[in-house]
């Protein structure tokens, strides 16, 4: 069923909402009982930025669908500011107060991983945004957090499809230096066995880098015919704009964490003319024609969100499908974590990202077919078709 589309506008700095009691029917009992979603989020991060933006909208949305009956959803969040240990002290407060049904982490992976063991201790339902696949893995450790985006192997097996059918026989690569870089380059190293592609070179960066010229330079003067960059957005520009300064005009491949904005910065539009990245189609909605209904909501999802902030971030559609698994298992069980940990573990949506399957042997849900290939076209990124 269609949400209704929400245009009021928020207060997105204040980025902590309160609930409003419901009326009362008698003397005893509220019509509503208000259900607390929870989010972890690093306050100076644009994508964690962009996921709080998400958040808020598609609660609105679902209070107003009317799906949850006499409940209503409430979002409550907390500064991690990149900090583990900020990060695990938020969640075990969230996890004590009663009135939390489930948390929502963004981008910051170790945080989340630091975190697991009270997330499974404090049987705290845990829908985690990060990019890292060790979010979720090994699952025997954990039973309470689950991962929404692309998984590593996935965006590492579409690149190199991509390599094969170019022609693509030397590439160089960049990677941050922190657990979504390093496994990203695992996966693409795996990914590239048998396949006859070489790597001329690697360099890991900083994920806070400022200056990584040295390093994108280092790689563009291996002469590959592919740059593939597996960092961030801020630094997937930034590696494509120093080489293009280096005079590399060879073709440059992001990964899925590169993605945020439908239009790049204009610092970076010429150096990122024609990149292709992997990423799900929600961030070019707009080339997509509604041959579906979930085409059709994701359609709708796109226009809400841009009318309501001016703008698409492509990582937004995962929040969004956070919330909505929230919901859904809120709708049956209230507020019951184990049953919710219950319901979101076997949910099989076609949501707002892509096709989700989650399994008890698989807890990180968007499917590999939810990814197809991006290219940036005068500023913006369209479907390579």
């Amino acid at each position: 069923m269609r949400l209704p589309r929400i245009t009021a506008a928020i207060a997105v700095a204040s980025m902590l909402l309160a609930g409003a009691a419901g009326c009362t029917s008698d003397d005893d009992a509220p019509d509503r009982s208000t259900v607390v979603v929870a989010a972890d989020l690093n306050n100076s991060s644009a994508v964690d930025l962009a996921y709080a933006r998400a958040l808020q909208l598609r609660i609105e949305q679902i209070n107003a669908s009317g799906q949850l009956g006499d409940r209503k959803l409430e979002l409550r969040t907390q500064d991690n500011r990149n900090d583990p240990t900020v990060s695990l002290r938020n969640i075990s407060t969230f996890a004590d107060d009663p009135a939390v049904a489930a948390v929502i982490s963004g981008i910051c992976d170790a945080c989340v991983v630091g975190a697991a063991k009270t997330i499974n201790d404090k049987r705290i339902p845990t829908i985690s945004l990060a990019a890292a696949d060790q979010v979720t893995n090994p699952v025997g450790q954990r039973q309470y957090i689950f991962k929404l985006g692309p998984n590593s192997t996935d965006s590492a097996a579409a690149l190199v499809s991509e390599f094969t059918r170019a022609g693509v026989k030397k590439i160089a690569v960049l990677h941050t230096n922190d657990l979504y870089g390093r496994g990203a380059n695992t996966a693409l190293t795996g990914a590239l066995r048998g396949t006859g592609i070489t790597v001329a070179a690697t360099r890991g960066v900083k994920p806070a880098a400022s200056d990584i010229a040295q390093s994108v330079g280092t790689l563009t003067d291996t002469k590959p015919q592919a740059l593939v960059v597996l960092t961030p957005p801020d630094l997937a520009q930034q590696a494509a704009t120093d080489a293009y300064a280096a005079n590399y005009r060879e073709a440059v491949y992001f990964d899925a964490a590169a993605a945020s904005d439908l239009f790049i910065p204009r610092a970076a539009v010429t150096a990122t003319n024609n990149a292709t990245m992997v990423f799900t189609q929600t961030l070019a909605i707009d080339d997509v024609i509604a041959t579906t209904p979930a085409k059709s909501a994701r359609k709708q999802w796109f226009r809400d969100y841009t009318s309501r902030y001016g703008s698409y971030s492509g990582v937004a559609s995962f929040a969004a499908d956070a919330a909505d698994l929230i919901a859904d298992a809120v709708a049956r069980v209230g507020a019951d974590r184990p049953r919710i940990r219950e319901i979101i573990e076997t949910s099989q949506v076609d949501g707002l990202s892509g096709p989700i399957r989650l399994t008890p042997d698989n807890h990180s849900g968007l499917m590999p077919q939810a990814l197809t290939l991006l290219v940036a076209r005068a500023g913006r990124w369209r479907l390579a078709s």
